[in-house]
């Protein structure tokens, strides 16, 4: 006879090749300062023996203000009137800021408030930039979409998209300056806002995956969607398998076996977990973790050392986000820094044990 619980072992972790630990170090020239805001690192690609990554970059008056006291020039939250930026690193280690990729385009137009949370692609020689968008003014329903720029160099410079490729669902009905849970009449998990892109090239097309907020959702009951181009500026169609994965918040995803493999955290029934889908789709559960990295940007692997399910999951990047205390609460203050006296969301660096006997 067995329990249930019994039934359901099989081992302990550590024989799991999809489980991990993480453990985390300082990101010298991306760590916590005064008046700037560091956060929302991409995946991390390495070019010519250096590495790039790209980021939400901010310098800010004051820390955030709410949306009912923003302005112009006083931001409603972290990401609030910010660019994308990038920095360079030899080592992986210590990183030094080469200035904006993205800014925010002129009054008036679709990226007029901010442009952040990016990842890239690199693919055939050209490089891809997939980022948040909102236009102004902000509140607590403006909506947000997902805009693309390209470049023939990691470095730049870099043409945007004349328009967002992804955009919420015209579902649900709110008060731009309500909280969404008032909604009038509840949207699709994607109504409101569409969030943390990231693009992978998979099977011959591009597969922009990302989070969902809904009309009359919470924010912390978010899901994930994708939506698939032929073309990497699209114009990109949503699944109709969406949402994908019924947890999750930021997307952190990477090519493996001929599928996707998934780090999801902090929202949902299956948050904290890794999964992977072999179709990029139907995701199912592989290992449950703890304390794993938040708005993460692993480093990308070559084909040739893709050989492991957390192959793709090895390095990489990701935030403190210092302007809320449940973050102590939760443990995502992995070097001990929240007691600095005014909240900036900074950078720091992480690695993966990769489940045999070591870390990165």
């Amino acid at each position: 006879m067995q329990s249930a619980a019994s039934k359901r072992y099989h081992g302990p972790d550590e024989d799991n090749p999809w489980f991990t630990r993480f453990r985390y170090m300082p990101a010298p020239g991306l760590g916590y300062e005064r008046g700037i805001v560091r956060r929302d690192p991409s995946c991390i690609i390495q070019v010519d023996g250096l590495y790039y990554v790209w980021y939400t970059r901010g310098a800010h008056p004051c820390p955030p203000v709410g949306h009912e006291r923003a302005t112009d020039a006083l931001p409603a939250m972290p990401w609030d009137l910010t660019d994308v930026w990038f920095a360079t690193s030899a080592d992986g280690h210590t990183w030094q800021e080469q200035g904006p990729a993205v800014e925010r385009g002129p009054a008036g137009s679709y990226d007029e408030r901010s442009v952040f949370t990016p990842d890239v692609l690199a693919h055939d020689g050209r490089y891809y930039l997939v980022y948040q968008v909102t236009a102004a003014p902000t509140w607590r329903c403006t909506p947000e979409s997902i805009a693309i720029a390209w470049s023939d160099s990691p470095s730049g410079p870099w043409t945007k998209s004349p328009a967002p490729v992804v955009e919420p669902d015209p579902s649900g009905e709110v008060d731009e300056r309500a909280h969404p849970l008032d909604a009038t009449v509840k949207g699709t998990f994607d109504s409101l806002r569409v969030h943390d892109p990231a693009l992978l090239y998979r099977n011959g097309q591009y597969w922009l995956y990302f989070k969902g907020e809904g009309i009359g959702h919470s924010n912390m009951h978010s899901m994930w969607g994708v939506a698939i181009a032929d073309n990497p500026c699209g114009p990109y169609t949503k699944s109709p398998f969406n949402p994908i994965t019924n947890s999750g918040h930021e997307v952190m995803v990477w090519n493996y076996s001929g599928g996707v493999g998934a780090l999801l955290t902090r929202c949902g029934p299956e948050k904290n977990t890794i999964q992977f889908a072999q179709d990029g789709i139907n995701f199912e559960p592989k290992a449950t973790i703890i304390a794993p990295p938040q708005a993460t940007g692993a480093t990308r692997v070559e084909d040739a050392d893709n050989a492991e399910p957390l192959s793709g999951l090895r390095w990489g990047l990701s935030h403190v986000a210092t302007y809320s205390a449940h973050n102590v609460v939760q443990g995502h203050d992995p070097l001990g820094l929240l007691a600095n006296d005014e909240p900036w969301d900074f950078i720091v660096r992480w690695e993966s044990s990769h489940h045999r006997g070591g870390y990165a």
